[in-house]
This record gives C-alpha cells, structure tokens and sequence, in this order.
C-alpha cells in the first residue's frame, strides 16, 4: 500500500454527480452527499521507501471527506 504525503495539487473536479459511475455504490457505502471526483498531484512514499509524484484520484462529499484514493500514473 502507498502513503499520500500532503499537500494535493493540481486538484480538478472530474465528475460530479450522476456522471460518476460509482454514485450509487458511494452513496451506499459511505452516505448519501453530492459527490464529486477529483485528481491532484502529491507526493507518494512507495512500498520500498522512495518518495515519488503521482497523479491520484479519488471520491470526495461534503461532511465525508475523502475515500478511495487510487494512484493513477506515476509522474
């Protein structure tokens, strides 16, 4: 597993709403809210200690916060 270390930059809004595929599972899992998906660039710490930028994406609603961060690319 991988380490996001702070700060997120770069962070765009991809999806909000009806137009993330996951709407439903998201609001069944964490509650409902007005979801959004979003992408940023931060520092990752690898699984072998290396510290390395990456695209990561991930799910965010109001009063939830955000879940399902995934590494997208390596930068």
């Amino acid at each position: 597993m991988v380490e996001i270390i702070p700060p997120i930059t770069s962070v765009e809004t991809i999806a909000e709403g009806p137009s993330i595929r996951e709407v439903q599972r998201l609001r069944q899992h964490y509650g409902p809210g007005r979801w959004k998906k979003k992408k940023g660039i931060a520092l990752v710490k690898t699984p072998d200690g290396a510290d390395q930028l990456a695209e990561i994406h991930w799910y965010e609603a109001h009063g939830i916060g955000k879940v399902k961060l995934k590494v997208k690319r390596w930068l």
